[in-house]
């Protein structure tokens, strides 16, 4: 039987720690051990940072059935959460807690991220998007495709959204990056939360003494109205904020990159023309590139059989869906990136109760920029070698720092 999370500072020597490393000169695919470890079992034990160990779940149809089960809990505060990084209480919203305080929280903040009310932001992301390529085209090139397009694109849409001035995009994007970085140190991750919070508690001050027609608006209501501590109220800020950008960012960028290393599923995308086909590329392309490969933590709060194994109470989950979404059960060819797939059944956005409430913005966003910026810059290219692209093996959220790109 493997550790369990009451050996904390026993792990074994030879115990692989999670994350586990790329293979050299393969970006977009997830990493060997991890891909041995799915061919071994459904199950295995890895090592955290801290010296603790966890389970790993490398299948697609398991991972599913967990994030499904009501004994998996997503609450940071529990003992044995597989923490990614030291944590102090839940400092960063919902997405960290269990129903129903979870469902409560959730549902103030579900009706602008419906599929209704996201398409109507359709034209103006649109907009957007083609603003930002005219800048773009009107210049030298190269460009840094990450600063220039794929960073603007969602801080402006989330800052819209929100009601957060998009001109101060450069402190909230330098302190997510902060937050969002492994490598950071405790004392910078808390400071760069600490700036965070306190800049959204004084938005929502802002809306409650000048309320507009933004999300944050909606927050101070519910302040008001005494259903939502105000603290709350800038965490919930904070967190759609930083999942508002960082993820569709990454996206853009490391979609972009596997495209230009792909010119056959490139020129089958700038070639489309029913946007369906392109909405199936973006799902394809969320499939293979998984950006959250740190995993979804989550902690068991019963025991648990599964592969003829059994999850103790208290025993660490991290459901790997990089390679939950490369199961070959599950998606014929894993490996091959093919657009025409259907691939609408990934788990790049989780699954059950804590599955992306942003989806159908992120889905949109994706679907604009896909069929926009190829069509507009065809002989859009790379700027420099792959192997000196510098890769987020460092981030919570994967990607690349820079994209360099000419046409």
């Amino acid at each position: 039987m493997p550790p369990t999370q009451s050996q904390v500072g026993h792990q074994p020597p030879d115990l692989p720690e999670f994350p586990m490393p790329r293979a050299a000169g393969c970006p977009f695919d997830p990493p060997p051990a991890l891909r041995q470890k799915q061919q071994e079992g459904p199950l295995a034990t890895v090592g955290l940072p801290d010296g603790r160990t966890a389970w790993v779940v490398t299948r697609y149809a398991d991972q599913r059935a967990l994030l499904a089960d009501p004994r998996v809990s997503a609450d940071v505060t529990r003992p044995g959460y597989p923490a990614q990084v030291p944590v102090t209480g839940n400092s960063i919203g919902f997405i960290l807690m269990d129903d129903p305080e979870h469902a409560r929280l959730r549902r103030m903040v579900t009706a602008p991220f419906t599929i209704k009310r996201v398409e109507a932001l359709r034209p103006r992301v649109q907009e957007i998007v083609d603003g930002l390529l005219d800048e773009m085209l009107a210049g030298p090139g190269p460009v840094d495709l990450v600063r220039a397009f794929a960073l603007p694109v969602p801080s402006l849409v989330i800052c819209e959204l929100l009601g957060v001035p998009y001109a101060d995009h450069g402190f909230f994007q330098e302190n997510s990056t902060t937050i969002i970085r492994r490598t950071a140190t405790a004392e910078d991750r808390a400071a760069a939360l600490g700036k965070l919070t306190e800049y959204l508690d004084d938005l929502v001050g802002q809306k409650l003494d000048h309320p507009a027609d933004d999300l944050l608006s909606g927050l101070a209501e519910r302040v008001r109205a005494g259903e939502l501590p105000r603290a709350e109220a800038a965490r919930i800020g904070v967190l759609l904020l930083i999942a508002g950008h960082e993820t569709t960012a990454n996206m853009i960028a490391l979609g972009t990159l596997a495209l230009l290393r792909h010119p056959d599923q490139l020129d089958a995308l700038r070639a489309a023309t029913d946007p369906k086909q392109v909405a199936g590329a973006v799902e394809e392309l969320l499939r293979y590139l998984h950006i959250t490969h740190s995993g979804r933590r989550r902690v068991a709060t019963a025991d648990i059989e599964l592969g003829g194994r059994t999850i103790r109470a208290g025993d660490g989950l991290i459901l790997a869906n990089d390679i939950g979404n490369r199961d070959p059960d599950a998606f014929p060819d894993p490996d091959r990136l093919d657009i025409g797939r259907d691939a609408r059944h990934h788990v790049a956005f989780g699954f059950g109760v804590h599955q992306c409430l942003g989806q159908p913005l992120a889905r949109m966003e994706l679907q604009v920029v896909y069929s926009t910026l190829y069509r507009r810059v065809p002989t859009l290219r790379l700027a420099a070698d792959l192997d000196a692209v510098p890769f987020k093996h460092d981030g919570s959220v994967y990607g690349v720092y820079e994209l360099p790109v000419t046409w």
